[in-house]
């Protein structure tokens, strides 16, 4: 991470999820180029399949070694008033890594920083446009300076070249802005990206705000760390600029 970093205005960003020693640098150096505003809603997948299959957390705080991060109870309300998708539910989150190890990279940056979390379980590419466009509703709704973080990783478990292979076209459909050139390569070249649902959430919402500008940040894999290439695990780092 990098405190001295050259920030810009994001609407959102795609950032990984795995061990730290993994991804960590992907996941810092990502983040270290983000502007910081109020709130972040975080999306991250479900790798448990339990809870129901969009849920946001009902409680006032998550707490993690750093200390205590707050809720933003405002959003999180307006959220569970206006979505018909959106349920408060704790259960997809117990077990669920995916957003509270973005947790400590946001603390580093900003102690008071408030979250939203959000775990989706997959969804019709319909089901994950609206819930973007419910994100974008709540944030003009409440006049919060927000950051939507979707939490993914990439391709699972193939050899290096085939990992860089798959994650390139998913990465260049993100960088387009393009939700259905993403999911139709996730589906015809069965690209094991996990946060595929937060990341189409993420790019509905980005385009109802405007965004029309990207940037890909870092990109490596596990086997960078571990230097076995045979099966390795890919991790992308991705802004959306506002404007």
């Amino acid at each position: 991470m990098d405190r001295k970093a050259t920030k810009m205005d994001a609407v959102g960003l795609i950032s990984p999820h795995a061990g730290y020693i993994y991804s960590g640098p992907v996941a810092g150096a990502t983040i270290s180029r983000v502007r910081f505003g109020d709130t972040f809603v975080i999306m991250g997948p479900n790798h448990t399949g339990m809870g129901v299959p969009f849920s946001l957390w009902s409680g006032d705080a998550w707490e993690t070694p750093l200390g205590t991060v707050e809720i933003d109870n405002e959003m999180r309300s307006n959220l569970l008033t206006n979505s018909r998708l959106l349920l408060a539910d704790d259960m997809a989150h117990l077990r669920e890594h995916s957003i509270e190890v973005q947790l400590p990279f946001l603390q580093y940056f900003k102690s008071n920083v408030k979250i939203v979390p959000i775990v989706i379980g997959g969804g019709e590419p319909a089901d994950l446009h609206n819930i973007g466009l419910d994100i974008v509703r709540a944030i003009r709704e409440t006049g919060r300076d927000t950051v939507i973080l979707a939490s993914s990783d990439m391709t699972h478990y193939e050899p290096q070249a085939s990992a860089e292979r798959k994650d390139k076209m998913a990465i260049d459909a993100v960088l387009k802005l393009d939700a259905d050139s993403l999911a139709s390569r996730i589906n015809e070249y069965n690209i094991t990206m996990c946060g595929f649902a937060p990341a189409l959430s993420l790019i509905a919402a980005a385009k109802e705000l405007g965004s029309r500008s990207t940037e890909l940040v870092r990109y490596q894999t596990s086997g960078d760390t571990s230097g076995d290439y045979s099966s390795v695990v890919g991790y992308a780092g991705i802004i959306i600029k506002k404007g």
